[in-house]
């Protein structure tokens, strides 16, 4: 393990400036591990700097947050997502393990607007002209699951990234599993585009009562939260039924999830079960599968997801 970052992280804003401290990083010996965010850290980020900080060897971790605004449909919560700079930095520097966090005020080329946008699904950042227009989309795992409802949000996840990578060049890069399908999505990025970045996915980081921890938790109200835990409930649940009984219909076991969330007062965007790594959907549980839920907890739109194991 690294040694402690020393004093506060060094903030850089510009991408080349960036790119510059990254080389020298590398130059000394180091490996580049980046974690990227959109900030209003909360523990479970925090988990990901630790894991960033026990990479084999000397390090130098990079912090990365930017909220994206191409990963957000125009009726989406970009203007409402929650933001505390301050605090972040605060929380960052508490650790003493991240040597620089990447705040850039914006990663895209704004071009001028023209009118005539186009009439396919678009994102908070493109209003036509001559403006940002290149995109990366992972075709196939970037549909279902999240992809079904949220057409231009993988689009977004892959496009940010890349460019995250190309301007931190970082060696390693750390992804929570809460966002299971963008974990997977990114590992096959790179290895379709050849990036030279080694991707880790971390575990879920849960509340003590059991609910992931997410940043939009913060717009839950207290009944609200307390509706919230009917979804790791429903998973934990969901993988006792599968695991005391070989061979489940798929089927059988979201049909449950469903009841329990709907009981509880949400409204359920997806319940699915998804080989691990082609996220395929199932019929019969008899392989390694994850079990993924979307559902809307008033306004809030929470995510969660549980690994089941099973000898095939």
């Amino acid at each position: 393990m690294a040694a402690a970052a020393a004093g506060e992280p060094e903030v850089i804003r510009d991408k080349a400036a960036m790119r510059a401290w990254s080389r020298r990083q590398r130059a000394e010996g180091k490996t580049v591990v980046l974690v990227p965010t959109m900030g209003f850290l909360h523990e479970g980020h925090l988990s990901l700097v630790s894991a960033a900080a026990a990479v084999p060897g000397p390090v130098a971790v990079v912090v990365s947050i930017y909220v994206n605004p191409s990963q957000f449909a125009p009726t989406e919560d970009l203007a409402t997502y929650p933001s505390d700079l301050a605090g972040d930095l605060r929380k960052l520097a508490s650790t003493g393990a991240v040597h620089a966090v990447f705040n850039p005020p914006d990663l895209y080329h704004r071009g001028s607007a023209v009118s005539g946008r186009s009439a396919e699904a678009s994102s908070c950042l493109e209003a036509g002209g001559d403006g940002h227009e290149t995109w990366i989309r992972v075709e196939r795992l970037e549909k279902g699951l999240c992809g079904a409802s949220r057409p231009v949000f993988f689009r977004g996840v892959a496009t940010v990234v890349a460019k995250l990578f190309n301007v931190v060049e970082p060696d390693v890069a750390m992804f929570g599993k809460k966002d299971y399908q963008q974990w997977r999505l990114i590992c096959r990025m790179v290895r379709d585009l050849d990036f030279a970045i080694e991707i880790v996915g971390s575990e879920i980081m849960r509340e003590a009562d059991g609910l992931a921890m997410s940043s939009r938790n913060v717009h839950l109200s207290p009944e609200e939260r307390e509706k919230a835990l009917s979804i790791s409930r429903s998973l934990v649940n969901a993988r006792t039924a599968v695991l005391n009984n070989s061979n489940s219909a798929s089927k059988h076991i979201k049909d449950q999830i469903v009841q329990t969330l709907t009981e509880a007062g949400g409204r359920v965007d997806y319940v699915e079960i998804v080989e691990q790594e082609s996220l395929v959907p199932v019929e019969t549980i008899d392989r390694p599968v994850v079990i993924c839920v979307a559902t809307w907890i008033g306004k809030v739109r929470l995510i969660d997801n549980i690994e089941i194991y099973i000898q095939s």
